[in-house]
């Protein structure tokens, strides 16, 4: 079925900018700390106000709440604009945008709102007509300062419903989008959705994309919101952009993809599992990043209404994943799954029997992308790590930690929300970019 009405999950139950961002005050944020970014890795932003974050606060000794902490409520994700608010847009979005950039990271959005949307389906929608999109889309550009990694109109150019006027309509607002959005903030990346690979052909989404000004975005966006295989995504990007020009990159939400799609199902579907995280050092040609556009755990409809939070759901997409996955939380039945112990925490570091390894998680030819996980016998409230790098390494960049270095050596101390290391646990603590050969050592506690 290729209309994804799932999108309706995220217009019922979109975290909005404006309140993510009253709420930034009360929270330590994700990426508290972070330096300056390398040309090569971009830190993204985590939202500490999604649904998940919120259910992991209110429910810290679910059985659950560990593995959707650690696997999704930490993890970087979109942030939808949905809602014609032509008054509001624009201090929602430098909202947004003044919370990433005080955490020295990105924001990933999703410009939402164009008229008919999703054909006047479940996530039917958007402004009243394509003069107001555009007044809207100018606020919305108007309220961005810094770097964003940009998707605009999931699904708009995939479907069908328009007639050969509405269709130029759609483009002319495309193409006014972009342009508005890369006037206001060059820094910003735009990139137009054209659905998945299991939709047009790719010659076919080549024109949709030239029509709807792609030479003035940066590339387009694939997959948002569903399932197919990085890898399917990754060749069927670069069948376009082999029509395109190698010079228009793409992106690919890898949100809900781990384990690639069940048949045609697109409405929260079984044995599903969260993929790649969110990274733009991806190492692949053509792709600009992988992001977590969709919000995991956020129901498309059957599993609970859409839009609404389930923790099973988000615990099944997480613990599905795989011990392997990037995050180093062992996943486990939520009958045994470790929670908050009331043995009394260690304080100033890690204490005890605990062990800290660092390791790549992808490399280039300048440097490479790195994290740092704990795995402690007994509880921790509050941690420092230090090393002494093996050679001529150097972070460029950090997130989730407050980190200084001196030569080689190397100081991190937690942000506060990352603290508390349960007994028996491993947690990825932070991560960073850096210059020179990948290493991958332990360091004692």
């Amino acid at each position: 079925m290729n209309r994804r009405q799932r999108l309706a999950g995220v217009v019922a139950a979109v975290v909005t900018a404006a309140a993510a961002a009253l709420s930034a005050g009360l929270l330590l944020s994700p990426n508290a700390g972070a330096q300056d970014v390398s040309a090569q890795a971009q830190a993204l932003w985590t939202n500490p106000n999604t649904q998940a974050a919120r259910w992991v606060a209110q429910n810290p000794g679910d059985s659950r709440a560990n593995m959707i902490r650690d696997r999704i409520a930490e993890t970087p994700a979109g942030t939808w604009f949905t809602t014609y608010n032509p008054s509001t847009i624009q201090s929602e979005v430098a909202a947004v945008a003044a919370a990433a950039a005080a955490d020295g990271a990105a924001p990933i959005m999703v410009v939402y709102n164009i008229p008919n949307r999703d054909c006047g389906g479940h996530s039917g929608g958007g402004a009243p007509d394509h003069q107001s999109y555009r007044q809207w889309v100018d606020r919305f550009a108007a309220g961005l300062n810094g770097p964003a990694y940009i998707v605009l109109e999931p699904d708009t150019l995939p479907h069908d419903c328009a007639d050969q006027n509405q269709r130029q309509q759609i483009n002319q607002s495309l193409t006014h989008a972009v342009q508005s959005i890369k006037n206001a903030e060059p820094q910003a990346k735009v990139y137009i959705d054209i659905g998945h690979s299991n939709w047009l052909a790719p010659a076919t989404a080549a024109q949709r994309l030239q029509a709807a000004g792609l030479q003035y975005a940066d590339g387009f966006a694939l997959n948002t919101s569903n399932y197919r295989t990085t890898a399917e995504s990754t060749a069927y990007a670069n069948q376009i952009q082999n029509i395109v020009g190698s010079g228009k990159k793409a992106v690919i939400d890898t949100s809900r993809n781990g384990n690639g799609p069940a048949g045609e199902q697109w409405c929260d579907p079984t044995g599903r599992a969260i993929g790649n995280f969110p990274t733009t050092a991806t190492g692949a040609n053509g792709i600009d990043a992988y992001l977590w556009v969709k919000l995991p755990g956020e129901a498309d409809g059957c599993a609970g209404a859409a839009g609404q939070f389930i923790p099973d759901l988000a615990y099944q997409l997480a613990n599905n994943a795989g011990s392997g996955w990037p995050g180093t939380v062992e996943p486990t039945d939520p009958v045994t799954s470790d929670g908050p112990t009331s043995d009394d925490p260690t304080t100033g570091g890690p204490g005890g029997d605990c062990t800290v390894h660092i390791e790549p998680v992808s490399t280039w030819n300048s440097g490479w992308q790195g994290k740092v996980s704990i795995t402690a016998d007994e509880a921790i409230n509050g941690w420092t790590v230090s090393w002494t790098w093996p050679g001529s390494q150097s972070i460029q960049s950090s997130w989730n930690t407050q980190l200084t270095t001196s030569g080689s050596t190397v100081t991190a101390k937690d942000v506060g929300w990352n603290a508390a290391v349960a007994a028996g646990q491993t947690k990825e603590l932070f991560g960073f970019v850096a210059s020179g050969p990948a290493a991958d050592f332990d360091v004692p506690c």
